[in-house]
Formats: structure tokens, C-alpha cells, sequence
């Protein structure tokens, strides 16, 4: 799968340049959302949304959700490459989403650079990310692949659910954000985790029996491997920040004690405050409610989520996840060689180191 990622990225890319371009003229603008009905300032409109996008898109990302969907294609025995055009509908989503998302978390960096709010401002940040909810639908409606018209309504209810699923858990992070006191249970967690992080991934795993026009099993198997491995990432990102913040490392694209910082509620948090000892409890959900956190704060955090052995409940965690995904796969019948691919992948989202 790690060379899938690399083999596709190229192609994915062009892909998405061939639906957000990078310069555009009056004609790519009527093309993507019709003529106008006087006249587009192309200026002001590639200012507002095309170049914050890029400018987030160059700098990285796995472009791991386009690349399952493909392998998902394969597996079923169907070329991928008929269906590329598909693979951005997840990927720009992404996009959207962790736009927003950096707005509504306040996040100072990503992928390393400043966030995007912070560098085009808060106005143009939401209205690009919300954009990029309704771009892809223009995939939909050029319908490559020459999809019937049952598929391609398929794929619009497709989207509304799963779209719908991801405000639902983003939601549901907001308010326990602002909430005073950390009080969530780990199914809670798991479940805002499958509606926020999940969703996006299961858009992926959906899509592919839907373009392909396979049974709802395979869909359902699909969106359930997709799901779990996608909660499983999660909690690795979550690790990871612990990790090089224990290391006081800046390759992962986060500061120190990002998530920290902003108070994210994680799986590790959530197990942290269970078995801590209730002084440390305290201390533990000030620091998470706080506006402002201090290096000190963060390293006594890190400590606390060391002594409880909160990182490894939550690799723990990942790793049931993960095998739960590779269980879906052995439910339908596809290719042995790609199933072993996406089977490595579910490993793969644990071990990395970024």
C-alpha cells in the first residue's frame, strides 16, 4: 500500500488540477459553476478559492482516502483508471473539511505552515473550505466512467448521508471543546471519531461499490473497513502527536504539544482522566480547559499520559481497529493480491511515524 500511495499521487493531482486549475480564465470558471449571468472578477475569485486551496494541497497530505478508493476499484477487479476522476471526490472533501476544522480548533499550523486562516484570514478560510463540500458534485455530473443515472443518484444520497454524519461529529468535538469539564466515555469518543473521521473514509470505501455498481454487500463491507480503519488513523495521528511532542519534534507538520494546546479531547485524554489519580485528574482537565497552556503544563500532561499507560490503551485500541477492517475484506470476494495490500494498510496507519 506504501507504494500504492506513492504510485497514485501524481495522477491524483493531475486529476484535481483538472478540476480546481490552478489559473483560471472566465471559461474554466463557467465551466466549473456555469456562465455568468454579467461577469466573473476571475481575480477576486482565485484569490478567495483557488489559491488557499493549493496553497494547502502543495504542501502535502497522504491522499490516502483517493488511493483506497482505487485500490478498492482494483480489488473488484475493474481498472482504476476509468474511474480516476472519482478518486478527488474524497480527497477534496479532506480538504474542506480540515480547513474548517483548523478555524473551528483555532489550530496555529498545518502541514507544517501556517494555517490557512491564518495566512488568507478567517473569512476567506471558511468560505473556501465550504466550498469544497459542493466542488466535487461537478464529477458527479460530468459522469465519467458513464455511470446510469441510478449509480450517479446513488452517489448524491451517498454523499448527503455520509456529509451530513461528518457535521455530526464535528459537532459533537465543538462542544466538548467548550465544555468546562472533560466528561465523555471512550464509546462516545469512538463513535464522534466514526461520524468526523470516519464518514470521510467510508465516502472512499462507499464510492468504490457505487461507481462499480457492486451489491450492497459489498458497499456495506466496503464502508465498514474504511470506517474502522479510518478511526484506527485517528488515534495514530492522536499517538503521533503525543510521541513527537515527547520528542519535541517538528517534522510531523504540528507545534509541541499541538493537541494539547488546543484541549482536544483524545482517546488518550479520555483514558488519561480515568486512571489518573485525582489530584492529577484535576490538574489533567484544567490544563485541557485552559485558554492558554504553557511548555510546563504540556510536559506534566505528556507525564501523566505516560504513567497511565494511555498511549498504549490507545494503540490498543487502534490495533483492534484495525483488525476489525481486515475482518470486513474477508467478507466479499475480491482480488487475494489487492486484499493484501489493504489488509498491510491497516497495519500501516498504526506504524507510521508521521
Amino acid at each position: 500500500m506504501r507504494d500504492a500511495l506513492t504510485e497514485w499521487r501524481e495522477p491524483i493531482d493531475r486529476e484535481i488540477e483538472q478540476l480546481l486549475p490552478r489559473t483560471i480564465t472566465e471559461e474554466t470558471l463557467a465551466d466549473l459553476f456555469g456562465p455568468p449571468r454579467y461577469e466573473y472578477d476571475t481575480e477576486a475569485i482565485a484569490q478567495a478559492l483557488f489559491e488557499p486551496v493549493w496553497d494547502l494541497l502543495d504542501r502535502g497530505g497522504k491522499r490516502w482516502r483517493p488511493v483506497l478508493f482505487l485500490e478498492l476499484v482494483d480489488a473488484l477487479g475493474e481498472d482504476p483508471e476509468q474511474y480516476l476522476p472519482y478518486a478527488t471526490i474524497p480527497e477534496i472533501l479532506h480538504t474542506g473539511t480540515i480547513i474548517v476544522d483548523d478555524v473551528e480548533d483555532d489550530a496555529t499550523l498545518r502541514r507544517g505552515e501556517e494555517a490557512i486562516h491564518l495566512r488568507y484570514g478567517t473569512d476567506i478560510a471558511l468560505n473556501a473550505g465550504n466550498a469544497l463540500y459542493f466542488v466535487p458534485l461537478k464529477v458527479i455530473s460530468a459522469n465519467p466512467g458513464d455511470l446510469d443515472p441510478s449509480q450517479q443518484l446513488g452517489i448524491y444520497e451517498m454523499l448527503t448521508f455520509e456529509l451530513n454524519r461528518t457535521h455530526l461529529g464535528q459537532g459533537t468535538d465543538i462542544v466538548w471543546h467548550n465544555e468546562s469539564e472533560i466528561d465523555i466515555t471512550e464509546a462516545q469518543y469512538l463513535e464522534m471519531s466514526a461520524c468526523k473521521t470516519g464518514c470521510l473514509g467510508r465516502i472512499a470505501g462507499r464510492l468504490a461499490a457505487l461507481v462499480t455498481d457492486s451489491s450492497d454487500a459489498v458497499e456495506d463491507a466496503f464502508a465498514a473497513y474504511a470506517e474502522s480503519l479510518s478511526i484506527a488513523f485517528q488515534i495514530g495521528d492522536d499517538v503521533l502527536d503525543v510521541k513527537h511532542s515527547l520528542d519535541q519534534a517538528g517534522e510531523f507538520g504540528k507545534a509541541f504539544g499541538n493537541d494539547i494546546r488546543e484541549g482536544k479531547r483524545t482517546l488518550l485524554v479520555i483514558h488519561a482522566l480515568k486512571k489518573a489519580d485525582p489530584a492529577d485528574r484535576d490538574r489533567l482537565e484544567s490544563i485541557l480547559t485552559a485558554e492558554e497552556v504553557t511548555d510546563e503544563e504540556i510536559e506534566f500532561v505528556l507525564s501523566i499520559l505516560q504513567e497511565t499507560d494511555s498511549v498504549e490503551f490507545a494503540l490498543e485500541t487502534a490495533e483492534r481497529l484495525a483488525a476489525d477492517a481486515r475482518s470486513q475484506l474477508g467478507e466479499v470476494d475480491i482480488d487475494p493480491e489487492v486484499q493484501a495490500e489493504l489488509e498491510d494498510f491497516t497495519r500501516y496507519v498504526i506504524e507510521r511515524d508521521r
